[in-house]
């Protein structure tokens, strides 16, 4: 008895122990803030080739006035405006839901990935949804809706990336997050808005059975308010795409390893996803991280949202960039053509569910870039 009250402890120390020697190897970027927030919590980030600077806010129990906002001399202004941004489940093609990700593509656009499941409910119908923005005119230029056969009822779109190159438009790839069906990445042809599944219930999009997070020395567990504990299991999450298009890297939430996929083979539908799945590389252990993203020098990055830092993996080995207890879980990821890396640290796992109904944020949330002395990932 006594050795399993110990457990949590010791996972603990090991963790110290594993990311103090991660640390040691790299200097250590100083850290800006770029925007605090002092209302919903944010998790998407997106800096236009201009540098304006999107975030937007999922409507999963905080008030949320609007879903995309553009920061404006400090302030979150609703984007593309207020009306887009008001909610109407009678209206799902029309009105933004629930927006979990906003990315630019350097063509002028900025794209809002909208899961259309606001509090993790199943999707409303045709509120799954990519959208366009002309950054010009501040006009939606188009709209996408998710079919139903790659939006399942247990289905959450959480991250996305754009390549331009394919196709006579682009495709996107977007991640399925889901909490309790089969996670998997779904592939978009920009040009058509016909989408299909890939590696859906695979292993490597599946959360890890014997992954356990560990906060400031606390396992990280969904504990509802007079319920029971339960594993913090989240499928697909971080995504990213290599600087020449050919190789996409995603992590499940739940999970500490870094996967890579051949695009090539992601959007051959020709290959089965058994075939598919024997390409996946399993690029070894990151640390725990949510978002993730490339930049222009063939390197990736990601959070250790465990022990509070920012890591970059360049030439097989990863290092860790940023540490500060003000990274309080980082979420989501932009580089930006200034040579900044750009996350949203947002207290994700302060929130009640994982503390009896207990809300422990302490606002403001935070908006922080870092130098990386690299830029976007060119997409066309």
């Amino acid at each position: 008895m006594k050795l399993k009250r110990t457990i949590p402890a010791l996972a603990a120390v090991l963790l110290l122990q594993w990311g103090a020697a991660a640390h040691a190897d790299a200097g250590l970027r100083r850290i800006e803030t770029v925007a605090t927030f002092n209302d919903a919590m944010p998790t998407g980030v997106a800096v236009s080739g201009g540098g304006r600077i999107f975030v937007n806010y999922p409507r999963w129990g905080d008030d949320v006035p609007f879903t995309v906002a553009e920061i404006v001399n400090g302030k979150a202004v609703p984007y593309p405006d207020a009306a887009f941004n008001k909610a109407d489940p009678d209206r799902p093609v029309d009105t933004l839901i629930s927006v979990q990700s906003v990315v630019a593509d350097g063509s002028g656009r900025l794209w809002i990935l909208d899961t259309g499941a606001p509090a993790f409910k199943p999707p409303i119908r045709g509120g799954a949804k990519l959208v366009a923005v002309d950054l010009n005119t501040n006009r939606i230029a188009k709209i996408i809706v998710l079919s139903d056969d790659v939006v399942l009822p247990t289905t959450y779109v959480n991250d996305v990336r754009f390549d331009l190159r394919q196709g006579k438009e682009g495709v996107a790839y977007i991640t399925d997050s889901s909490m309790s069906g089969p996670g998997g990445i779904i592939v978009v042809d920009l040009a058509t808005g016909r989408a299909f599944r890939r590696l859906s219930g695979d292993r490597t999009t599946s959360p890890d059975p014997d992954f356990q997070p560990v906060i400031d020395g606390q396992p990280l567990m969904v504990r509802p308010k007079g319920g029971k504990p339960s594993k913090f299991r989240v499928a697909s999450d971080g995504i990213a795409l290599s600087a020449d298009g050919g190789t996409l890297y995603y992590s499940p939430l739940s999970s500490r390893h870094l996967y890579a996929v051949p695009t090539a083979e992601l959007r051959d539908r020709s290959i089965s996803d058994a075939q598919l799945s024997r390409q996946v590389k399993d690029l070894g252990l990151k640390g725990a991280s949510d978002g993730l993203e490339a930049d222009d020098r063939g390197r990736v990055y990601a959070g250790d949202y465990e022990n509070h830092r920012v890591r970059m993996f360049e030439n097989g080995q990863w290092t860790t960039i940023a540490e500060s207890s003000e990274i309080q879980w980082p979420d989501t990821f932009a580089t930006g053509s200034d040579g900044y890396l750009y996350f949203t640290a947002n207290q994700l796992d302060r929130q009640p569910n994982f503390h009896e109904g207990a809300d422990l944020r302490r606002k403001p949330y935070k908006l922080l870039r870092i130098p990386i002395d690299g830029g976007p990932v060119s997409l066309k």
